[in-house]
């Protein structure tokens, strides 16, 4: 595998100037100009440079893993901070920055080690060695540029060449901690190529085989199964080095040609709701953000991702770097479905913020960061999330992502907007379930997906969504057992429910929305805590959910049920079909 690129092919073309991570001179140049012209980059700078002066107070980061897990949190400030540092050193020349960035890096490269155990530590501080080594190389003394390179060697590049020659699982993997992974250690590489080439060789040798693994997951139209908050964090690190690889040596190794990568910039804005909050599925926050955004919009074509990060903007040194003023973004298609991940979005409009929105999930229970959560959905309107995910739990609790992953009300299907079906011990979904959406139709009057989600409850069980004249939402379950089963419907609301036989008028200050039960007969709303239908299931540990209730359905010996619930801000009336029919 080592002689995938020859040393004189791989390296021929780097650039042996610094800087050349992400940027030249030139570039930091012209950067200094365009905050001259540009109010919204003049707004990041003077926000970026007070962040930069506020750390000049501060103290270095020390060593610290509080879990006995990780230095995480540890490597990504000392990640942050060397980028804002270096980033208002290259704007202001002012030499406080990067006198307050060599205090950090030097008290990071007296660290025992960075935490190899788990690499994505290692990855994230050997990028900050590279962007300090890089970004603020004329500043450095010799001895100090010696002092950096000895510690991205000796900390970064040594620990992935073992786990690169030994196949450690995040180098054959293809969720999140390949292309962070890959991309940190190659950053890190692409640094000091000059000066230790056949190192740098070989680890962008073994990550350019590696990272096309996880490259492939955008596949076949940019989602990621990982959920929004992965794909961010994925995104970010996949895109990083690409720009490191284009501007240190000139190519990318025709890696933007992965299929789906090309419009991965927009799945987040397909995910997110009109008041701003992602349908946040697996161990996803509700919230997306990406200065890669700002790169994918140029690199694609596709302003509406600079649009979209233009709202979001946070990380500031590179959102400096990479936002360009586009042409006005065209509008998108109202509905999508995300093939493979198995996820769909409708909306009643894109510039509204009071638009109505639902967005409802199949896919696969295996998936790394995966909830059991097939059938689940979120819906907004008025500006409000009527239906929440609650997202995930502390990774910390014992066995989350081990054998106690499915006790965590969080992580089960009773702690989302789903079914549960003969709820007992164990998991309440199949673990192994997959669940594909059979049907889509994007249609102004009416726009639906059906999922079957028979594989998860080990019976014939499918879903459909709908939006009815952009107006109304409709759940639809169909449910055929051949032995009576009990069966509970959930939604959680941060709303105040109010009840009356079959509907829920459910509020927020002013605005309110109605769900009312269409089918069957007789079945009726009730309110429960969000919280585990058995005392059985609740590790003491486990995150509470006080602003939360849930609205459920209860129906017992059910064979043969078509279970109906229509959400509207008024009575409108709904014809309900079989799902064959929709």
């Amino acid at each position: 595998m080592l002689n995938l690129f020859s040393l004189d092919r791989l390296l021929a073309t780097l650039n042996r100037h610094h800087p050349r991570l992400l940027a030249d001179k030139k570039d930091f140049e012209r950067l200094k100009d365009e905050i001259d012209t540009d109010s919204k980059k003049k707004e990041w700078f003077n926000t970026l440079k007070r962040e930069a002066t506020t750390l000049l107070k501060s103290s270095p980061s020390t060593y610290e893993i509080p879990d006995g897990k990780r230095l995480f949190a540890t490597s990504v400030r000392v990640k942050e901070r060397v980028y804002i540092l270096a980033m208002a050193y290259r704007l202001t020349g002012d030499q406080r920055f990067p006198t307050r960035a060599w205090d950090e890096l030097e008290a990071a490269a007296k660290f025992p080690d960075w935490n190899p155990k788990h690499f994505l530590d290692t990855a994230e501080m050997t990028h900050a060695f590279a962007i300090g080594y890089d970004w603020l190389f004329d500043v450095w003394t010799p001895e100090q540029r010696e002092t950096l390179r000895h510690a991205i060697v000796k900390m970064g590049i040594n620990p992935a060449l073992k786990c690169y020659k030994n196949q450690e699982w995040w180098v054959k993997s293809r969720n999140n901690w390949n292309p962070v992974c890959n991309g940190g250690i190659g950053i890190g590489a692409l640094a000091i190529a000059k000066e230790r080439p056949a190192l740098a060789n070989e680890v962008l040798t073994y990550a350019l085989k590696s990272i096309p693994e996880a490259l492939a997951e955008y596949a076949p139209d940019g989602a990621w199964n990982e959920g929004p908050g992965y794909w961010r964090y994925a995104t970010i690190y996949a895109v990083t080095f690409i720009a490191a690889l284009e501007s240190a040596l000139g190519t990318d190794f025709d890696l933007c040609k992965a299929p789906g990568f090309s419009e991965t910039g927009l799945f987040p804005i397909y995910m997110t709701g009109p008041a701003g909050h992602s349908f946040n599925f697996a161990d996803s926050k509700a919230w997306i953000g990406a200065p890669a955004m700002f790169w994918l919009a140029k690199r694609f074509n596709l302003p509406i991702c600079a649009d979209f990060q233009l709202k979001k903007a946070r990380d500031l040194a590179l959102d400096l770097l990479w936002y360009n003023n586009l042409a006005t973004p065209a509008s998108l298609p109202l509905d999508r479905h995300y093939r493979h991940v198995e996820v769909a979005t409708f909306r009643s409009a894109w510039s509204d913020k009071n638009a109505l929105f639902a967005g409802f999930e199949a896919g696969d229970n295996r998936v790394s960061h995966g909830h059991l959560d097939l059938g689940s959905f979120v819906l907004d309107a008025f500006g409000h999330r009527w239906a929440e995910d609650i997202g995930p739990d502390n990774y910390n609790l014992p066995g989350y992502f081990g054998g106690k992953r499915w006790e965590y009300y969080r992580l089960r299907a009773e702690g989302h907007n789903t079914l549960v079906i003969n709820p007992g011990k164990g998991a309440d979904q199949n673990p192994k379930a997959t669940a594909p959406i059979v049907r889509f139709k994007s249609d102004p009057k009416f726009a639906f997906a059906i999922a079957d989600l028979s594989e998860a409850y080990r019976m014939n069980v499918q879903r459909g969504l709908a939006m009815l004249d952009r107006q109304q939402v409709i759940v639809q379950d169909e449910i055929h057992a051949k032995t009576p089963a009990d069966v509970w419907w959930f939604m959680h609301t941060g709303a105040k429910i109010e009840l009356a036989a079959s509907s829920a008028v459910l509020t927020f200050g002013k605005a309110s929305l109605t769900a009312k039960i269409l089918s069957p007969t007789g079945a009726t709303f009730s309110v429960m805590n969000a919280e585990p239908l058995s005392s059985s299931l609740q590790p003491r540990q486990q995150g509470s959910n006080p602003k939360l209730q849930k609205l459920a359905i209860h129906l017992s010996n059910v064979k043969d049920t078509r279970l109906v619930v229509q959400f509207s801000d008024q009575h409108v009336d709904a014809t309900i079909l079989p799902l064959a029919k929709w």
